[in-house]
């Protein structure tokens, strides 16, 4: 019994100096106020539901660009000792991505957390392992046929459902749920592209597609991971508790419907990335096993499918709060077809843009690029300390320890891109004339939407043209108004959703460029 409280005593000793000892070593942090033995943790939980904004305004409070560097003191909670970087300073994020790539890997952590879903895939894996998926992928990711299947399968879903689904509305009167459209129509782009095989989930009736209700719900459980501690979920996991039970039947459905397609697949190739996924070899000369292509598909599906939707969710959202930039998107689109496809407006709505008209639309690049230095949809990420490390501000990042970049924050950093850095003004990223994008040539690291460094999206370029033929098309035909009342908030995920979607009505688009205002 003596011996039991003298070892009640010794760890309440211990926790209580190392409360102290934290306590202390926290007051000189820079970032949010810290507490007693809860250090940071109160205004982390009382900022949950607007998180971004909370980081974004800590990392702005640090000063000037030689800082934008805060640290979170979450004692028992954050890895190695209880402190967690966060930091948006573009010399720190070069060094993370570029200089110092090897000693920030995804990390044990993360890859223990999405294992389950996305095994050794490309966005899922460190080393070799990334390596030779990352140089076999970039070699179809730069092929002209990858993007005209992607023309083919958007052009597609507009034409024969996108349209019908707007003009019905238009017709009704009735408000549609515009995020929700956007989700299947890239849903079902990148299932065609990756796999040949359209999922059809946008359609009039919008139905429920099993394997798309399988793959939303295996994403939520799995982030439910990173709400606890890696023992306590494995511990679920085992005993097949809550999400995790969720988790593991999702998972079956998921990979029974990619072991089909992978079947199809090897009966009749076509030119999707699984069927040129077959034809590869891995390091030791073998042909990839199916358990590793579904795992591969799966990846590019994941990445593909919410990226462009939520990008192209917030820019409509944009367009609706900034006539001026819509005035002039549909004078630019009017102009190019004007040329291309004469005076006759009927002729410029009966298809979707060409991929030659589309690359002509630089306001419209430019005004993408701009929704996304406001709205990333990706809008934080986080890395694995390997070895003790230095930034370049100075900040100290131990090994074993995590560094969040906070690509939101980026943005919005007013050392970074001005006074105006929170207006919505995309002649920030043209020439003087307006005639070429410059802004993106000059530093890679202020623009974060596509990542940068070895691990820059390869379906930068696929995004942006399925972005601009999506967003083309319904400028064209409709105007969008948000529904009256709707509130747009964000979606605290590792994904920029709006949480309770884009209520809009559809109106029709008025082409006379005479009453469109030339600004």
């Amino acid at each position: 019994m003596e011996a039991i409280s003298t070892f009640v005593l010794v760890a309440a000793g211990l926790a209580g100096a190392y409360l102290v000892w934290f306590w202390f070593l926290a007051r000189t942090l820079t970032g949010p106020t810290v507490w007693p033995v809860v250090g940071s943790l109160p205004g982390l939980i009382t900022n949950r539901a607007h998180m971004h904004d909370w980081i974004a305004a800590n990392l702005s409070k640090t000063g000037s660009l030689t800082y934008q560097t805060c640290t979170l003191a979450l004692p028992f909670v954050a890895t190695k000792q209880g402190f967690f970087t966060v930091t948006c300073n573009p010399k720190n994020l070069e060094h993370v991505l570029r200089f110092r790539f090897d000693n920030y890997p995804k990390g044990p952590a993360w890859q223990a957390a999405f294992h389950d879903l996305l095994g050794q895939g490309i966005f899922n894996s460190d080393g070799d392992t990334w390596l030779i998926q990352r140089k076999t992928a970039a070699l179809e990711f730069t092929t002209r046929t990858l993007r005209q299947a992607m023309t083919r399968w958007v052009h597609r879903s507009l034409k024969l459902r996108l349209w019908s689904i707007l003009a019905r509305a238009q017709q009704d009167r009735t408000a549609v749920d515009f995020q929700d459209l956007l989700l299947r129509l890239t849903f079902d782009n990148i299932c065609g592209l990756t796999f040949g095989k359209d999922p059809e989930t946008l359609s009039l009736s919008l139905p429920e597609n099993r394997f798309a209700t399988a793959f939303d719900s295996a994403t939520e459980s799995t982030l439910q991971r990173f709400l606890y501690p890696q023992v306590m979920w494995q511990l679920k996991k085992l005993l097949g508790l809550g999400a995790e039970s969720t988790l593991r039947k999702s998972i079956r459905v998921v990979d029974d419907y990619m072991t089909e397609a992978i079947s199809a697949r090897k009966l009749t190739p076509s030119d999707d990335l699984l069927s040129r996924f077959l034809k590869k070899r891995d390091a030791n000369g073998k042909f990839f096993p199916s358990c590793v292509l579904r795992r591969i598909a799966l990846n590019f599906v994941l990445a593909g499918r919410d990226t462009s939707s939520v990008a192209l969710s917030w820019f409509f959202w944009l367009l609706t709060q900034n006539r001026r930039v819509e005035n002039k998107l549909v004078r630019e689109i009017s102009e190019v077809l004007k040329e291309t496809r004469g005076e006759d407006r009927e002729k410029w709505v009966a298809e979707p843009l060409a991929y030659e008209e589309l690359d002509r639309l630089v306001y419209m690049k430019a005004a993408l690029t701009e929704t996304l230095r406001l709205y990333p949809s990706v809008p934080e990420d986080s890395k694995y300390v390997v070895s003790d490390d230095v930034l370049p501000d100075g900040t100290v990042v131990p090994a074993g320890s995590s560094i969040t970049y906070s690509i939101y924050s980026v943005g919005r950093m007013k050392a970074v891109w001005g006074e105006d850095c929170l207006e919505f003004r995309p002649e920030r990223w043209l020439s003087q004339d307006g005639t070429r994008l410059e802004m993106l040539q000059k530093d890679g690291y202020k623009f974060m939407a596509f990542n940068a460094g070895p691990r820059i999206c390869l379906g930068k370029d696929l995004a942006y043209l399925q972005m601009k033929s999506v967003a083309s098309s319904v400028l064209l035909r409709h105007r969008l108004e948000l529904v009256h009342g709707h509130k747009v908030e964000q979606k605290m995920s590792l994904t920029l959703f709006m949480k309770n979607g884009l209520r809009v009505h559809v109106h029709p688009r008025d082409l006379d460029l005479d009453r469109v205002p030339v600004l």
